[in-house]
């Protein structure tokens, strides 16, 4: 499967906190106490107007806009599945090697989300940064991220999916530990970097990683079951983080836990066969 337009689409998400870094910040000198509500509602009318754009806008399938599927002319047929021992592995939704990316997937949506969400909150609380400081750390890694899918996707193209991996969560151990431990500031700013250069990157090394263990027919579904996976981690981290925090009386804690899963994550990766590596 063609992962380029994955790693192009994730882009987004680095504008999206740019976008965020600066908005809120904003909105909230605007309106005062309020001004997180209010922060929300823009939010939201975005949001919203974001879905009406892809409702008149996106369709399901080529065909409904009189076009061809990329890479496929005009009444051109799906070539025959290959036969041998060429052919993909049968892996399906719960093969080994699904499973195993699936907690992967977890471990990251559960270690990223936990920075995305408490990063800020952190640096105004704990480290004495303005609001508006800290809105500006939040939209330097919006864009640092820009190319973090499209780098980090050829790389893993280059050095293979379980290098690829490891290296990300590397960098990310490192983006947690430099927030979870009592350093000068200056592992703030790096800590940012970090997080930032491969914030996006994940997502398009999985894609490439499912469809290298069961094939393009079905690397959809897959990766469908996987992210799903990945969402419980998004809801989990957060939660647990949460409440670390207000036992503790700090978010040093809940930074040093996501280091450790994506320790974790890392030590998975090693599981991964070689073959697709």
């Amino acid at each position: 499967m063609e992962t380029r337009e994955t790693e192009i689409l994730v882009i987004g998400s680095g504008f999206a906190i740019i976008l965020s870094g600066w908005l809120v910040p904003f909105v909230n000198r605007r309106a005062g106490a309020e001004g997180w509500r209010t922060s929300w509602a823009v939010l939201a009318t975005i949001v919203l107007g974001v879905a009406a754009v892809a409702l008149v806008l996106l369709r399901d399938r080529p065909e409904e806009r009189g076009l061809s599927v990329l890479g496929r002319g005009p009444g051109a047929r799906s070539a025959p599945a290959a036969a041998g021992p060429a052919s993909p592995r049968p892996a399906g939704f719960h093969g080994r090697a699904v499973w195993l990316l699936g907690a992967i997937y977890f471990l990251f949506g559960y270690t990223y989300v936990v920075y995305a969400t408490f990063i800020v909150t952190s640096l105004v609380k704990e480290h004495g940064f303005s609001e508006s400081v800290a809105g500006s750390f939040w939209s330097v890694i919006g864009f640092l991220s820009l190319l973090s899918g499209p780098v980090f996707g050829t790389l893993s193209d280059r050095l293979g999916r379980r290098a690829g991996l490891a290296i990300v969560f590397s960098i990310q151990t490192a983006a947690y530990l430099l927030v979870a431990l009592p350093l000068p500031a200056a592992a703030l700013h790096l800590s940012v970097a970090c997080f930032g250069v491969v914030a996006w990157s994940i997502p398009s090394i999985m894609l490439a990683a499912v469809s290298d263990e069961v094939g393009p027919e079905r690397a959809l579904s897959a990766f469908g079951f996987i992210t799903f996976v990945f969402g419980l981690g998004q809801i989990a981290g957060p939660a647990v983080a949460g409440a670390l925090a207000e036992r503790t009386g700090s978010f040093h804690s809940s930074f040093g836990m996501a280091a450790g899963f994506a320790a974790l994550a890392i030590a998975l990766t090693t599981r991964l066969r070689k073959a697709a590596a």
